[in-house]
């Protein structure tokens, strides 16, 4: 489906969706724990259905009522298991990890988005833990036999956080724990902040040898817990960057939480170019100038934040320059490069480099047909850019389902006039 979008201006109150990080965790570690667990506020989507599936193949006992998932260890996986991970990046490395714990064989596949996704360093380090690991070249499908026995493990660090959150979730319930080591230096680190608060809430213990760098997890039983999923900062990022352009009063409803999330550094990215950013008890809003100062931002904590900065460039008084996001290419797609030729399209100047670009301002903005190449993040922000420029067709509306369902429809719902068309 494809997405018409006119100028618009938007006003009223958004809901800002849970958090789909936390939510893949918190159902994670909760199959593993055992007796019952309750994640409550869970992001239902088309990626966090997946988690739920996989859980499910490996043999715990789940059930959905709205936003809560509860959850039971059941019996584990043994004999021969398939899992459909579909486009969810986070879903087969987790899942991948914990297959290695049963003495099962596990089969793990995906769409075509995330049959061109790396794998192999977490498989190298889930063979050198005792797994029995099997690819083609290093990518999706994945074969997986356990049991593994854990042990010191090292990992590249920089390529995703995800290998190393992987390996963690699985380190306890392995006979020797895991002494984690990572190689060069860790991209998106506060992922794996999140993957460790989560693991805590859950009862496990984590030592921290150097931040970053190198963790001792001792073998242990996870404990049954009540998870409340806080709400989505990558999300508010996307939000955000619509008030911004085009907002007239517009707020998200949302609490701030005490659990990290790196994408909380938007606000701070906002400030710096200019917007005040009102957070309150049940609510954030921002203030934004008519020009936006441009500037420099390193992302390589927060590679999602890069589509909704890169929209800002149209309101923007000079070049946003984004850097040390390289791993951005290697995310649903090449975003680095689908940002960079779309955005041309609109009138922004963009000179693509390996690591991020820089964003020239328009003279003029024009209208375009926009390819999201069906991944969900740039599919949002290509429809935010349509509401500030105005005449735009966006493709791959489908794929808003995989993080924010309710996008389109709350976005028509604050006066954004979007209509779907096949």
């Amino acid at each position: 489906m494809n997405c018409r979008v006119s100028k618009s201006t938007l006003s009223g109150v958004l809901p800002c969706p849970p958090n789909k990080s936390y939510t893949h965790r918190a159902i994670f570690l909760a199959s593993l724990a055992g007796r019952d667990s309750v994640v409550e506020g869970a992001l239902m989507s088309q990626d966090t259905q997946a988690t739920i599936d996989a859980c499910r193949a490996l043999g715990a006992v789940l059930e959905t009522d709205g936003s809560i998932v509860s959850v039971r260890k059941g019996t584990g996986a043994t004999g021969e298991v398939r899992i459909d991970a579909a486009n969810s990046g986070t879903t087969i490395r987790i899942a991948a990890a914990i297959s290695g714990l049963y003495p099962a064989t596990t089969t793990l596949v995906g769409d075509a988005s995330l049959q061109s996704r790396p794998m192999q360093p977490l498989l190298d380090a889930l063979e050198s833990a005792g797994a029995r690991c099997y690819s083609t070249d290093g990518r999706p499908p994945l074969v997986v036999s356990g049991s593994m026995a854990g042990g010191r493990v090292s990992v590249r660090g920089n390529v995703s956080s995800q290998f190393v959150s992987a390996l963690m979730i699985s380190a306890p319930l392995t006979p020797g724990g895991m002494d984690i080591k990572i190689d060069g230096d860790l991209v998106s680190k506060p992922y794996l902040d999140v993957t460790i608060a989560t693991m805590r809430r859950f009862g496990a213990t984590i030592q921290t040898i150097l931040p970053y760098r190198s963790y001792v997890i001792p073998p242990q039983s996870y404990r049954p817990a009540r998870f409340a999923v806080p709400m989505d900062f990558s999300s508010l990022a996307l939000i955000l960057s619509a008030a911004v352009l085009c907002g007239d009063d517009l707020a998200v409803a949302g609490r701030m939480d005490e659990l990290p999330q790196g994408d909380e550094a938007f606000l701070d990215i906002l400030e710096l170019m200019g917007v005040r950013v009102h957070v309150g008890e049940e609510t954030i809003s921002v203030s934004s100038p008519e020009r936006l100062r441009g500037g420099s931002f390193d992302l390589g904590n927060s590679p999602d934040l890069l589509p909704p900065l890169a929209i800002l460039s149209f309101k923007s008084d000079g070049p946003i320059t984004i850097t040390n996001v390289g791993h951005a290419r290697l995310k649903e797609t090449d975003r680095i490069s689908v940002i960079s030729r779309e955005l041309r399209k609109l009138g922004v100047g963009v000179a693509e480099r390996p690591d991020g670009m820089v964003l020239t301002p328009p003279l003029q903005t024009r209208g375009a047909s926009l390819d999201s190449s069906n991944d969900h993040r740039l599919f949002m922000a290509f429809c935010i850019a349509g509401m500030y420029v105005g005449d735009c067709t966006i493709s791959g509306a489908e794929s808003a389902g995989v993080s924010y369902p309710d996008f389109v429809r709350n976005m028509v719902g604050a006066g954004g006039r979007l209509s779907m068309t096949p």
